[in-house]
């Protein structure tokens, strides 16, 4: 194999690992803007998407305006530092899109299969104990899409059934 064959090779296994590296990087960086929107001045603007007493996809997708613009901000940062291909902030973009409606839905899957996702991705069950109108809870389960960054750092909790939970912004 001549020298330009074996860096064809690398560049072919790099990219999809480069993608994958910026899916996670992307995915971890918006875990630390959810965390920040709930112990900063900016729960002033997020606290407007907890308001909503009844739990579902249109609540994923209702935001203040203020936080829209701001986020906006914080995701043009997020592709310029992580240096995010157009590809890679699409592909992430579908898979958030997706995760947001599924984990803000009021669907209610059987506990076992819950947890079991709840491994991996943000679950409705988990989203909705985030949404509760108790602060230990709602300032927990930060997770848009991968729920790992919650596990590693200690803001996993899935310890009430959903029917215990009463949906709100603590502070209402």
């Amino acid at each position: 194999m001549g020298a330009s064959a074996a860096v064809a090779q690398v560049a072919q296994w790099g990219r999809p690992t480069e993608t994958v590296i910026k899916l996670l990087l992307l995915d971890y960086t918006l875990w630390w803007w959810h965390w920040l929107n709930h112990h900063t001045i900016l729960w002033e603007f997020h606290r407007a998407h907890h308001l909503d007493p009844d739990l579902d996809v249109s609540t994923g997708i209702r935001f203040h305006p203020s936080e829209m613009a701001l986020a906006s901000f914080f995701r043009a940062a997020q592709v310029r530092v992580l240096r995010v291909d157009e590809e890679t902030l699409l592909l992430w973009q579908r898979m958030l899109l997706v995760s947001i409606l599924f984990h803000h839905s009021n669907l209610r899957l059987p506990e076992k299969l819950d947890r079991a996702l709840a491994n991996v991705i943000a679950t409705p069950r988990m989203h909705g104990i985030h949404h509760s109108d108790r602060w230990e809870e709602t300032n927990s389960n930060y997770a848009s899409l991968f729920s790992w960054w919650d596990w590693i750092h200690g803001t996993m909790r899935l310890e009430r059934p959903q029917a215990e939970i009463t949906i709100g912004a603590p502070d209402a």
